[in-house]
């Protein structure tokens, strides 16, 4: 007889009709009120960020010239093999959670505690660090430098803990006036992509595009911890420029994609899931990319790519250098806009992972009651003071790599997830099916690999660090207060 306490438990999974079920529990269901529309504006807000105003200029200058624009081609394909992963289990299993529900039902409950675990530190890292740089941007705008001030000797940024705190209560208040927020912001930061397009022609001189992949030159490779791992295991150097430079450039741009999988976590409060999770989830990565592709053919058609070398450079360099320096204050409002939103859905993906897993029993049960609104309250609150405490306190430096890793380890989890259950629950109605399966989710795990061994030693014993902590908080309490657990004493 298997029991909760042998080996196999570990492994027990949740059945694919028990999580649809849970989702009508009384005192505990999520509120249905999003459309395809709805998101797909999640699926823009978070994705596109800071990201697009800085990283794009630092990546042409430094590693791959104007060849950045076939990057984001490439890093788009890559991101867009795991995203038809997501959409197939996100209209299957239409359930909050994301990877965390999705391996529940495919790999069991230990793999599921681990996913579970690996997303709220993914989540609350990720809001916390960008709110600080929201802080940044908004010292720009007053130039004032950051929004922090001296406390005793302590540095306390109140910009990004204002922030947080004002989108803790706009989540609490209901997720589809969230939706409405970003609705505006996201028109708000796309209005200046595209302004920034359309000025941005005006200096366009298709001379600074040739050489398009310019001749590879040695690179400055880290050191020890510092250095990635496919370099500290094989011993190889790098270089910029050239196809190295370009893949490796691949490798940086597709974290200006991260976060449409938190498009996922919003399943179980969609009104058509099998319809409008799928369309939400394309439909925001297809529009992203068009707009990171035609900023980056037009940033490097305005200057030569060598002018934006550094770790300084940004869109507004190359208008400066063509002197258009009124461009600062706008590329700004920009980034402040896209910061918002980013913010705002990392909290909404970090409440609903962890109200889910609160509402299976692996952390306590009375923190997934949700309110009038259909707002799991008590959730959305600690996670705002956790992640306002991070912003406002800690300095993080390289622990941003930590979110990377996160993500591209629920994408790997998911891509695998997907030829699982078409195999142990072929019935199942799909709402959307991943092509030419499994080929496509084996392109995505090798995609998923190969930016994994990209990330320095350092991101990873830190993420080893953390899963291990993660196993002794599931060995002392989730197990043991498991609800699938529990069943299945019974029933033995």
């Amino acid at each position: 007889m298997t029991t909760p306490t042998s080996r196999s438990s570990l492994f027990r999974t949740k059945s694919v009709e028990q999580s649809l079920r849970d989702t009508d529990e009384p005192g505990k269901k999520l509120r249905k009120d999003l459309t395809s529309w709805d998101l797909a504006i999640f699926g823009v807000a978070v994705v596109i960020g800071a990201g697009i105003f800085t990283l794009t200029a630092r990546t042409a200058g430094n590693v791959a010239g104007p060849a950045v624009s076939l990057a984001f081609v490439f890093a788009a394909i890559a991101c867009g093999l795991t995203a038809l992963c997501y959409a197939e289990f996100a209209s299957t299993v239409p359930v909050a959670g994301s990877a965390y529900t999705f391996s529940y039902a495919t790999f069991g409950e230990l793999a599921a505690w681990i996913i579970g675990w690996d997303l709220l530190l993914e989540f609350a890292l990720a809001a916390a660090v960008v709110a600080k740089g929201w802080s940044q941007y908004l010292g720009q705008v007053f130039d004032r430098g950051a929004a922090v001030v001296e406390i005793g000797g302590v540095t306390f940024d109140w910009g990004a803990v204002l922030l947080i705190a004002v989108l803790t209560v706009l989540l609490a208040l209901g997720t589809k006036l969230s939706s409405r927020v970003s609705m505006i912001a996201v028109a708000i930061k796309v209005g200046v992509i595209l302004l920034v397009i359309v000025v941005g022609l005006t200096f366009f001189d298709s001379d600074n595009l040739t050489p398009f992949i310019p001749e590879s030159v040695p690179g400055q490779g880290g050191q020890g911890l510092t250095q990635s791992l496919f370099s500290w295991v094989t011993g190889a150097g790098n270089s910029t420029f050239g196809w190295y430079g370009l893949l490796a450039a691949a490798s940086l741009v597709f974290f200006a994609f991260i976060g449409f999988d938190v498009v996922a976590t919003a399943a179980e409060e969609t009104k058509n899931p099998q319809r409008d999770l799928p369309r939400g989830i394309l439909g925001s990565l297809i529009v992203v990319t068009i707009l990171y592709v035609a900023v980056s053919i037009v940033l490097t058609g305005m200057v030569p790519y060598t002018d934006l070398a550094g770790d300084d450079a940004t869109l507004a360099t190359a208008f400066a250098l063509n002197g258009a320096t009124w461009a600062k204050n706008i590329i700004s409002i920009g980034a402040l806009a896209g910061l918002t939103t980013v913010v705002m859905v990392m909290l909404l993906g970090q409440t609903r992972v962890l109200f889910a897993m609160s509402r299976d029993g692996l952390v306590p049960r009375r923190l997934a009651r949700t309110g009038q609104r259909g707002t799991p309250v008590r959730i959305t609150i600690i996670v705002g003071i956790v992640c306002a405490i991070l912003a406002g306190f800690v300095k993080f430096g390289t622990l941003e790599e930590m979110v990377n890793i996160g993500t591209l380890f629920a994408f790997l989890l998911v891509s695998i997830g997907v030829v699982v259950l078409r195999r142990t629950r072929p019935d199942l109605p799909r709402g959307f099916r991943v092509p030419l399966v499994p080929y496509v989710p084996i392109l995505a795990v090798l995609s998923c690999l190969w930016l994994m061994v990209n990330l320095s030693v350092e991101t990873w014993l830190r993420f080893v660090v953390w899963m291990l902590l993660g196993l002794v908080m599931y060995f002392a309490y989730g197990r043991r207060h498991s609800l699938v657990g529990r069943s299945a004493s019974e029933q033995g």
